[in-house]
């Protein structure tokens, strides 16, 4: 049996594919040169023109790709009018004040970005990091309770190691927090976390302990009976009146009495302070309110599932040596502390003890 190979033209991309038939080892080398030809054709290709076109497909409006990007609206129109001659293709129709991909973008997309994530992982392995030095800007995205309770220590702790880094912060709560990562607005997230793309990896940090906070003088524990008698606050992104209490509640038969919900812890202390309602947060964020004067912190008068607090990052970003380092510091200052068990001293052998091993 012969080698054959059948030569194609591809209009949608201007190059020779060649499909390769035939015995091995001979048609290998047919499709090694192939890929030598996909390969000298990267030339006519920009790579800030890829970048582009990535960031459009995750924005699909002109104006935010620029602003994403720091680039003039002039600047992204011309790079798209360059795409599309090299494609071949519109790639993206207006409908609105959206430009929608077609389906050739698409199929494009799909195959450009796991490449552009190993180019970006290629190029960061060549880069040393060095944190006395380095003005690097990281993009993180904090849900709520992180924000206000544990960043305070860890960028005391990085302004000191890294002086002139750029940090910027991102209200993500845990129902965003997997399409910002892909649409690349952060490398790296800490939050309780949900579902994630298959790009992004995880590592937990420290447990979600719920915890009730109170502003009274009362004595002595809350019990169930007047921890559902009295109001509460809700703290949620999304305006939830109910949450895992509820439902918790909800099995034993009981019900409490909500009667206002907020978007931010940092609005509790002021909300609380003279007054009879109670909040049920993260024990980090109780923690941190209860050193307000008159505001008590204890364990919630029921069982209350606990979640986990994770930290979350690009696969794109797993190699870079700015974020490995990144990542260390937060793991080091997030981390649950470990309690540490004191071991008495060992007091000196008495004579009466070496008799007694001696006539062991």
């Amino acid at each position: 049996m012969h080698d054959r190979f059948v030569p194609m033209y591809d209009r949608r991309s201007a190059t020779t594919l060649i499909t390769c038939t035939g015995t091995f080892p001979n048609s290998m080398a047919v499709c090694r040169v192939a890929n030598l030809m996909n390969r000298n054709d990267l030339r006519r290709a920009d790579i800030n023109l890829l970048v582009v076109f990535e960031t459009m497909m995750h924005e699909r409006n002109v104006s935010r790709v620029g602003e994403k990007l720091f680039l003039g609206q002039p600047t992204i129109s011309g790079a798209l009018g360059r795409l599309r001659v090299l494609f071949d293709d519109p790639l993206f129709i207006r409908c609105g004040r959206v430009m929608e991909p077609t389906a050739r973008a698409e199929e494009i997309f799909a195959n450009l970005a796991p490449a552009l994530d190993g180019i970006a992982a290629a190029l960061s392995r060549c880069q040393s990091f060095d944190p006395r030095t380095s003005d690097t800007t990281f993009h993180i995205g904090l849900s709520d309770d992180v924000e206000y309770a544990l960043l305070p220590r860890l960028l005391r702790q990085l302004r000191i190691e890294a002086p002139n880094i750029k940090l910027i912060m991102l209200r993500v709560d845990q129902q965003q927090m997997s399409q910002r990562l892909v649409n690349g607005d952060i490398s790296m997230g800490i939050s309780h976390t949900l579902d994630l793309p298959a790009s992004a990896r995880r590592k937990g940090l420290r447990q979600i302990r719920p915890t009730l906070l109170r502003f009274d003088t009362r004595p002595g524990p809350l019990a169930l009976d007047e921890f559902c008698r009295r109001p509460h606050v809700v703290v949620s992104s999304m305006g939830n009146a109910t949450d895992d209490t509820d439902h918790a509640l909800s099995l034993l038969g009981r019900q409490r009495k909500v009667v206002l919900t907020v978007a931010q812890f940092s609005a509790l202390p002021g909300l609380l302070a003279q007054s009879d309602m109670l909040a049920i947060v993260p024990d980090y964020v109780a923690k941190a309110m209860a050193s307000v004067a008159g505001m008590r912190a204890e364990p919630a008068p029921l069982h209350l599932p606990v979640h986990e607090l994770s930290m979350v990052w690009r696969a794109a970003a797993h190699a870079d040596s700015g974020q490995r380092w990144l990542r260390s510091r937060c793991s080091a200052f997030l981390c649950e502390p470990v309690e540490l068990q004191v071991v008495p001293k060992a007091r000196p052998a008495l004579r009466s003890d070496q008799a007694l091993l001696a006539a062991r």
